[in-house]
């Protein structure tokens, strides 16, 4: 159970990253569940110093994204962008509670300290000073939900941003990298396979066409299609792994042994490199079903099918090196090389939005979506002072 009302209400109060880590951390914000709790905190956290928000609100109004502005309203400044969703703790062997902050060694423990919580405290702690320092750039503020299930509260938040006479020129997501910048993660295309056959008794199978067999054949030929990329490639070996990814994930199917089964889907997955369409393997797996086993289940009965469905597409980032933002945001860590995360973030939506962006937060993904996740307090301070060269900078 998160914060109560009263305790939500900290106008003007000037609360450290630690505090707010804290704070935020109490609110269960499982993707499944609503962030309102959340979101309302943050608003009349910002509104108890002056800074207006707006909230996009999902269909059902159970989540929203906030999206606010901090310095002069009529120009194009920084954005700072944050999800405030977590994934579940279901099954997971914690030795805390995930959702009450544990301070042991040098490190905060709980659920989203380290993806990616820690970030939008710090970003949040430091308000009163982004305010106090007078910007002349502005930067811009966003809380999305649904990240974790498929990047979706920013959709909307990036059509609303359209819509406004004056929108973000860059991003930073503040997603675990160790404060390192990150200049490209994979696109992620996520697809369903719906297979039709016919029931028959088994020991009529030649009378059936198995739904659970064709799916199988096709799960088949997708790995074979992942050993190929592991193999062949094309290679990045900026990414970990180097290639794109193929992955099956999850099947049903079938009600009895003694029955030909009629029905059967599965899910899978492509995690492409940057120049590497999923589209073309999506392509090619639909054209080994059409040649190669729709033939088969037809000549049995014309109502057998096999019909592939998106579920949910994310686009990859991919920032050239040299961009003014990736030599801003390296000048602000310190950095001397950027890197690239094989996993997919809300950047790439970003850049497909014509918002350059880079990923630069503290924290580790190595910790992220495990028990006992945890950030360093060192990664809050270098995150903090990040956030100061940067008021530097749109101070000028």
């Amino acid at each position: 159970m998160g914060p109560t009302c009263e305790e939500n209400r900290v106008p003007g109060a000037v609360l450290s990253s630690l505090d707010l880590i804290g704070r935020l951390v109490a609110f269960d914000t499982t993707s499944r569940d609503s962030n309102l709790a959340l979101i309302g905190f943050v608003q009349d956290y910002l509104d108890g110093w002056g800074v207006d928000s707006e909230l996009v609100y999902d269909r059902e109004r159970r989540k929203a994204n906030l999206y606010a502005t901090i310095g002069p309203a009529e120009k194009s400044g920084i954005l700072l962008s944050g999800h405030t969703d977590v994934v579940p703790v279901d099954g997971q062997a914690w030795d805390s509670d995930p959702f009450a902050v544990a301070e042991k060694s040098g490190c905060l423990y709980g659920r989203g300290t380290s993806d990616m919580k820690s970030f939008i405290a710090v970003v949040l702690a430091l308000v009163p000073e982004f305010l106090a320092r007078g910007l002349k750039t502005p930067v811009h503020l966003a809380f999305t939900y649904d990240e974790e299930v498929g990047c979706i509260g920013v959709r909307e938040l990036i059509a609303a941003l359209k819509q406004l006479p004056v929108r973000p020129s860059a991003c930073i997501v503040g997603e675990p990298t160790m404060m390192r910048p990150v200049i490209a993660h994979k696109g992620k295309r996520s697809l369903r396979c719906r297979v039709a056959g016919r029931e028959s008794h088994s020991a009529l199978a030649h009378e059936g066409v198995n739904a659970v067999e064709a799916a199988a054949e096709i799960v088949a030929y997708l790995k074979a299609m992942a050993r190929r990329k592991r193999d062949h490639g094309p290679f990045d070996p900026a990414f970990s792994p180097p290639y794109t990814t193929v992955h099956t994930g999850v099947i049903h199917g079938g009600t009895a042994l003694n029955i030909v089964p009629r029905d059967c889907a599965f899910d899978f997955e492509f995690r492409n490199i940057p120049g590497d369409d999923p589209q073309h393997l999506l392509d090619e797996v639909k054209r080994y079903a059409a040649a190669t086993l729709l033939p088969e289940m037809h000549a049995v009965s014309d109502a057998t099918g096999i019909v592939f469905e998106e579920m949910n597409a994310v686009d990859g980032l991919d920032m050239a090196p040299d961009h003014p933002l990736v030599l801003l945001t390296q000048s602000l860590t310190g950095a001397n090389d950027t890197g690239k995360v094989s996993f997919c973030a809300e950047a790439g939506l970003y850049q497909e939005a014509e918002i350059p962006t880079v990923i630069c937060g503290p924290g580790s993904i190595e910790v992220a979506h495990r028990p006992n996740e945890y950030i360093a307090i060192g990664q809050v301070r270098h995150c903090e002072s990040f956030m100061r060269r940067l008021m530097d900078r749109l101070a000028r």
